[in-house]
């Protein structure tokens, strides 16, 4: 058994197949094929010794195969239009292919693995994102092991980012020059290299001063700053080790052929929440965006549901941002996390479109360095919630009284 961008017999396997994928890639071959082979021998090897994960994916694997195939031969027998028979199709496989991680979430509330497996929630959101562009007629025709090789590649398998099928199926057939192949291998290796300084590195260091353990048995002034520094090195901590995988995920992918997209675009720079979430864990953020926002917001206005416009943004920002905490797991630190945010979201869109203050002074630089200021304790509070550190706080409190 081996666990991808942690163990070091991972990156001896690495080393080993991208060697062949080399060859390939210099020679003008495509890759797809030797990386589906070499896929498979990564996800043999990540679950073995796992065996009741391993049946789960391959459960997992058979509902989402099944249902794309229906519902990509329903589309074509009828194209793209009405049909009651096909919509309920539709919309069953969704409910299928989610079940898993429905059980999965549900299942972790009571310690129990019910269908569960590594990286089952980056292959739903993959999975869906298939389904739902087939119902929306960007996908006419599937190739099996393009889809195999889609949901399968290895290299965010575990840890993300969240890439699109198009796209990544046009990665996959390529056949490079070169020079091409050569600036893709040197940037996958540096990418490797970065990632790896990231996660080993910098995300211990601030690993080593989060202790929110110490502020259970009271709350004054100096536990007031013990909690702000734990809040800033947990949300260092976070972003610097989700950061290395997605780096070295990404730097892996460039070996094999495969741009998968960033993950991360310097979001501590943001300068208000919503600028935040278009830099932070960009593919989950982008992804809820595309299809539960933007689907949510078109029905509700296209049926008149709750009022206005703003009224209905507001709605989907909470309806998005409880779905990322839910996506996340069915606990309360994540719940409040994705609320929290929800509201942050819904208050900043409410802020930037009613007030003038806003539209008067948002290009001062004073205004912007104030946002970014407040954008990012705001962030730094919400990782405090998501790490469980706000609720630990809270029951030392209740328990000192």
């Amino acid at each position: 058994m081996i666990d991808f961008y942690t163990s070091p017999s991972f990156y001896l396997l690495l080393v080993a197949t991208v060697i062949p994928a080399a060859i390939l890639g210099f020679s003008g071959h495509r890759i797809r094929r030797y990386g589906l082979v070499a896929s498979l021998l990564f996800i043999a090897l990540l679950f073995s010794g796992r065996l009741s994960e391993l049946l789960a994916l391959l459960f997992f694997l058979g509902i989402a195969s099944g249902t794309t195939l229906i519902v990509l031969r329903e589309w074509r027998q009828t194209g793209p239009g009405g049909g009651r028979r096909r919509l309920w199709v539709y919309r069953l496989s969704l409910a299928a292919v989610a079940a898993p991680l429905v059980c999965g979430k549900l299942g972790g509330l009571f310690d129990e693995n019910i269908l569960g497996f590594i990286g089952i929630s980056y292959l739903t959101f993959k999975a869906l994102q298939v389904l739902i562009e087939i119902r929306d007629g960007l996908i006419e025709r599937l190739n099996p092991l393009d889809y195999l090789y889609f949901l399968l590649f290895f290299a965010p398998f575990t840890s993300g980012p969240i890439d699109r099928s198009r796209r990544f199926i046009q990665d996959a057939n390529r056949r490079f020059a070169r020079a091409e192949y050569a600036g893709l291998l040197a940037k996958g290796i540096t990418l490797l290299l970065l990632g790896a300084v990231y996660k080993l590195v910098f995300s211990a260091v601030a690993s080593l001063n989060y202790t929110p353990e110490t502020l259970a048995s009271g709350f004054g002034p100096l536990e007031v700053a013990e909690a702000i520094k734990d809040a800033w090195a947990y949300g260092l901590y976070l972003f610097f080790d989700f950061a290395g995988y997605s780096l070295m995920a990404i730097g892996a992918g460039c070996c094999f052929g495969i741009v998968t997209p960033p993950n991360f675009r310097a979001p501590f720079a943001a300068c208000d929440i919503k600028d935040f979430w278009n830099r932070w864990h960009m593919t989950l953020s982008f992804w809820l965006r595309d299809f539960v926002f933007m689907r949510f917001t078109r029905f509700a206005l296209k049926h008149q549901l709750l009022g206005s416009r703003q009224t209905v943004a507001c709605t989907g920002y909470l309806l998005n941002m409880t779905l990322m905490g839910v996506w996340h797991g069915l606990t309360f630190d994540y719940l409040t996390y994705g609320l929290f945010h929800g509201f942050l979201l819904a208050a900043t869109d409410v802020y930037q479109k009613r007030s003038r203050f806003y539209r008067r002074y948002k290009d001062t630089r004073p205004y912007q360095i104030a946002s970014w200021a407040l954008t990012l304790n705001l962030v730094m509070f919400g990782f405090a919630l998501f790490s469980g550190q706000a609720q630990l706080i809270l029951g030392g409190l209740l328990d000192g009284d």
